[in-house]
């Protein structure tokens, strides 16, 4: 059992003692010399709803030397998330179509693979996970894909407005009400979709209700952010206008279509600024950025090289600033890390050559308490709303209410306990526990992802999860005996 003293929740300011009596060992991962049992004292400590991260990459199936769901779950749980949306970037593509899975116990496609890996790997993942499908047949944005090929990895509280059993779709497929890492969204992440078919990619999400995930971001060249540093370094830059334009695109579509569009991984003033207009006239439409534009700008690629090297690139210091504002004033709904795992033999091919992304599930609340928090711009309830509450209303679910499970479960009235052995569906209790004064260095050599691809190495930090709880259950501990006693 472990117990965590006078620990702060996070939307009320109230301090209680929280109680996990039970670990959930096919799920634990806990760091050398940490401790999963005994008294802590928690007064530096926020209690909070688990993060949910909606934009990652675990390169499962296909390309296991850069992750694993294995080590991208364990990654995700370090970082106290509880919940990520998995890209549909994997080889073969996650589009719903039959493809050559090597005979993997009868597993016709990549969407099956995903959705049965526990099954199929004898394994229980330290995250709960939720799919994406492709909005194009391979990605190769040339077909689009149809409901008819993935409605039944759906589940009927994914539909807008839909309930009951199963919801049978215009196409005529069922979509079963009891899919266990069911599709939330239709994305080509990794590429803006296709002007050719636009128009039929709404068409089946206004079908099915699923959200589209865009990939605000198309150019056939270039490797960072055009201006002063490409041209320094000779070489071909992107203009930020290839953000704005997919964007002011699509928010074109939504307006036509009442489809809903989330903006995956903003990053310049000018894309905020259509973003902020589009929302003014209650448009279905939300947004995210990721902790890289929120700390560097493109003059940290003549510092970090190929590990600043992302998609969209790194825009300017006026751009970063500007995604900072977007922030304090709303019209960024949510911080998600776009977890992108490379070798680091691809990350040394140089600038032209190496592969776009960074990983980002380990350090994302560090990086992002220290530019926002830490410079006055928002405070902690606010970051934990970007990371943890938004993102799970964006994926269907609803973050866990501390405030609702003391009410349910208060065994005393003038200081409380939250004993999650005693409330109510346990099941659904998916927490996290800040330590908000641990100071640390980011070491992407102890991560638990496979990649090292970050430009933060090396980075001080105040702030870091220490503990994360899936199921009422700890899955996760990086606490210290020396916080507490035993």
């Amino acid at each position: 059992m472990l117990i965590i003293h006078d620990i702060k929740v996070w939307d009320t300011g109230e301090r209680i003692d929280l109680v996990v009596p039970d670990i959930d060992s096919r799920r634990l991962l806990s760091e050398s010399d940490s401790v999963v049992s005994g008294e802590i004292d928690g007064s530096s400590m926020i209690l909070a709803p688990g993060f949910a991260d909606p934009h990652v990459h675990f390169r499962d199936p296909g390309q296991l030397d850069k992750e694993t769901m294995v080590t991208g779950a364990q990654a995700a749980a370090a970082g106290g998330y509880t919940r990520v949306l998995i890209m549909p970037n994997t080889l073969p593509a996650m589009d719903g179509c039959d493809a050559d899975m090597n005979d993997k116990d009868g597993v016709r496609n990549a969407l099956e693979y995903v959705q049965n890996y526990e099954r199929l790997h004898d394994v229980k993942l330290p995250v709960r996970y939720d799919v994406s499908v492709c909005a194009s047949v391979g990605r190769a944005g040339r077909q689009p894909t149809r409901s008819r090929d993935y409605a039944r990895f759906m589940d009927s509280a994914a539909r807008s407005g839909q309930g009951g059993d199963s919801v049978l779709t215009k196409s005529g497929v069922v979509c079963s009400a009891n899919v266990e890492h069911p599709l939330r969204a239709i994305s080509d992440d990794g590429s803006a979709i296709t002007d050719g078919i636009l128009g039929a990619v709404f068409q089946e999400a206004k079908t099915t209700g699923l959200p589209i995930l865009e990939h605000c971001e198309h150019h056939d060249s270039g490797c960072i952010n055009e201006g002063m540093v490409s041209r320094k370094l000779d070489v071909e830059g992107i203009s930020a206008q290839t953000e704005l334009a997919v964007v002011e695109r699509d928010i074109e579509a939504v307006r036509q279509t009442g489809v809903r569009v989330h903006f995956q991984h903003v990053s310049t003033a000018a894309a905020f600024d259509a973003i902020r207009q589009a929302k003014s006239e209650a448009l279905p439409i939300t947004c995210e950025t990721a902790p890289h534009y929120l700390a560097l700008c493109d003059e940290d690629v003549l510092e970090y090289g190929t590990m600043a090297k992302m998609n969209p690139p790194l825009r300017s210091d006026a751009d970063r600033k500007a995604t900072v504002a977007a922030v304090v004033d709303g019209t960024i709904d949510m911080v998600a890390t776009d977890h992108a795992p490379h070798t680091r033999i691809e990350k040394q091919t140089g600038l032209a050559d190496a592969p776009n992304g960074i990983i980002g599930l380990e350090c994302a609340y560090g990086i992002c308490r220290k530019m926002l928090v830490e410079s006055g711009s928002i405070g902690d309830e606010r970051l934990i709303e970007l990371m943890a509450v938004a993102p799970e209303r964006l994926m269907g679910h609803a973050a866990t209410d501390i405030a609702t499970l003391l009410n349910t479960s208060s065994t005393c009235a003038t200081k409380r306990t939250l004993d999650l052995s005693q409330v109510e569906h346990p099941e659904n209790v998916d927490l996290v526990v800040i330590d908000t004064e641990n100071e640390w260095v980011v070491d992407s050599s102890q991560f638990h992802s496979k990649g090292r691809n970050t430009p933060f190495d090396g980075w001080k930090l105040t702030g870091r999860p220490v503990v994360t709880i899936i199921g009422a259950k700890l899955v996760f501990s990086r606490l210290s005996s020396t916080s507490g006693t035993e």
